[in-house]
């Protein structure tokens, strides 16, 4: 699907080729790197580094969405995540997402300098996220996510779920050319259910909507190997390569350079994109 957002002097463009959404997790607890970029100078030259080995965004969040996770509080949401979004757009000219389910959090985000917003509730946990969404005029990725992972038809349950969050962007004003969806892998969903969405990702991309698939370390890749999150380099890249084999426009990843790499040679086969990574 080729769409460019546009986000005042940066464009971000989908289509031509797989876009790699670096992850800044500015929290003590996440369940692959957390602590390692809690302080400012720390995450601001991680972002950086990710920018240099190929990152087209950065993704920051200031709240571990692991299973099991202590949900914090607003004001520290805002203390983690605003001064690094005012001083990492000093030196980068990459979007950034804000990874946050919390209005005011986005808000403010946004007004930092951040470009996206990117809600692991797909609009349905703070009723107000929607309307702020839409009068920062920016670019959205909605996640599907539930309470718990309780189906009636699993694949139709979990689209229906997709068409909801975007229902609620369009009713409150979110243009239609601005929405992302992400298929939530790792979220309210068995590890059966995860292999089986990841089999029909194209299902998801088919809603018309640019994709963003989300699966770097997760427990999906982790369990299948056995394996801890900092050993599940290659399980995540046959994850990235099926994702953009059914349609999936951005991966969100740790391992910016491998990725970026599997994502190009990917594409050369997939999209006939014929581009040379420098790394």
């Amino acid at each position: 699907m080729n769409r460019v957002f546009s986000m005042g002097k940066i464009n971000l463009e989908l289509g031509r080729r797989t876009q790699i959404m670096g992850i800044l997790n500015v929290t003590p607890d996440s369940f692959s790197d957390g602590g390692a970029y809690l302080a400012q100078e720390q995450a601001v030259r991680h972002a950086v580094r990710m920018v240099e080995e190929g990152a087209d965004l950065i993704d920051i969040g200031g709240e571990s969405t692991r299973p099991g996770h202590e949900p914090v509080s607003l004001e520290e949401e805002l203390q983690r995540v605003v001064p690094v979004i005012k001083e990492l757009v000093k030196y980068i000219d990459v979007p950034i997402s804000v990874d946050t389910y919390k209005a005011e959090v986005a808000r403010q985000a946004i007004a930092a300098g951040a470009h996206i917003i990117n809600d692991v509730w797909g609009f349905k946990a703070d009723p107000d996220m929607a309307r702020v969404a839409a009068e920062a005029c920016c670019p959205v990725i909605l996640m599907h996510n539930r309470e718990e992972a309780v189906y009636n038809d699993f694949l139709p349950d979990v689209l229906q779920d997709l068409r909801d969050s975007v229902q609620l962007a369009l009713d409150a004003g979110v243009a239609s050319e601005n929405i992302m969806l992400d298929p939530g892998i790792g979220f309210a969903k068995s590890h059966e259910q995860n292999l089986w969405l990841m089999n029909r990702l194209r299902d998801i991309a088919d809603l018309g909507y640019p994709v963003l698939l989300g699966t770097s370390r997760k427990s999906m890749i982790r369990t299948t190997l056995g394996l801890p999150p900092e050993d599940v380099l290659e399980g995540t890249a046959a994850t990235v390569v099926l994702g953009i084999a059914q349609g999936c426009d951005i991966v969100r990843v740790h391992d910016v350079r491998e990725m970026k790499r599997t994502a190009v040679m990917t594409d050369a086969i997939v999209r006939g994109s014929d581009l040379r990574v420098q790394l």
